[in-house]
């Protein structure tokens, strides 16, 4: 287990593989592991990275929990795997802690792929009557049901029509690091952290960065105009819109996720060379 000393806290991380660097970042209630569907491929050819946010999982409790702190872990473990820069993908919070960390260090950021994610952090935290009814079904209920209600969160109604609904949240249970019928306190503070958080006003700086946004067209949570209006608003960044996917695309469709990913990746690994006057 690899443990990143912060302040007054350990951050536990994982890597595998070699190669051009991808550091992963996760959203709210989910641990590194919740990435294994594209560590355990895009190692293969890449140096991979991903780690339990601050109070999550194996990492430290921290009553500091924003945006700002966590772009700073990101930093720290760049820093620690001394990685000058690598290519960044985040997921949901994840994406807008990655948007901060381009923002703040764009120097440590080769590419951005910002999956199922918003243009500003309160889009995130709202509450919609769907979600305020999903959150009371996931804190009532048998433990049966409050997985069910999770696992309509995050997957699409037609995969969760003709899945077994207890061995799927088995499985999931196994990625993020937790029995989904549970809900730890730090989720909330997680979501607290993103709806206080907007640098929307900024994300035109992101334009030099290569940069990948996709949505899922079942998503709830970070619907497709999110992923519209954040491309839009960096300018230069490529949207893809999935058919078929809900909030989990990165565990429902892995194939394309990682796909997606390299594809990405090695666009802009090529032209970074090619800035650099160095064959790729």
């Amino acid at each position: 287990m690899a443990l990143l000393a912060r302040d007054g806290f350990f951050l536990h991380y994982d890597t595998f593989g070699s190669g051009p660097p991808i550091l992963f970042i996760q959203g709210c209630g989910v641990g590194g592991d919740g990435w294994k569907p594209q560590t355990d491929v895009l190692a293969k050819h890449h140096a991979c990275a991903s780690f339990d946010n601050r109070g999550y999982g194996r990492s430290g409790a921290t009553k500091d929990i924003t945006v700002r702190s966590m772009t700073d872990d990101v930093i720290a473990l760049l820093d620690h795997l001394d990685w000058e820069s690598a290519h960044i993908v985040g997921h949901s919070l994840g994406g807008v802690i990655a948007q901060q960390l381009a923002l703040d260090a764009p120097e440590r950021v080769r590419s951005l792929a910002l999956l199922c994610t918003f243009v500003r952090g309160k889009d995130g935290a709202k509450v919609t009557p769907w979600m305020l009814w999903k959150a009371v079904a996931m804190r009532v209920g048998t433990r049966a049901s409050r997985r069910s209600a999770f696992l309509a969160m995050v997957m699409p109604a037609a995969a969760l029509a003709a899945a077994d609904h207890a061995a799927l949240a088995a499985e999931l249970g196994t990625l993020f690091g937790r029995d989904l019928a549970d809900q730890p306190g730090v989720i909330i503070k997680q979501v607290q952290a993103l709806g206080a958080h907007d640098v929307s006003a900024r994300l035109g700086e992101l334009a030099r960065i290569p940069t990948l946004v996709v949505s899922g067209v079942e998503d709830r949570v970070a619907p497709p105009s999110q992923g519209r209006a954040l491309a839009k608003a960096i300018g230069t960044a490529r949207y893809v819109e999935l058919e078929g996917a809900a909030h989990g695309v990165i565990l429902q469709q892995p194939d394309v996720i990682n796909a997606l990913l390299e594809e990405h990746v090695q666009a802009a690994e090529a032209a970074r060379h090619r800035r650099a006057g160095r064959r790729p």
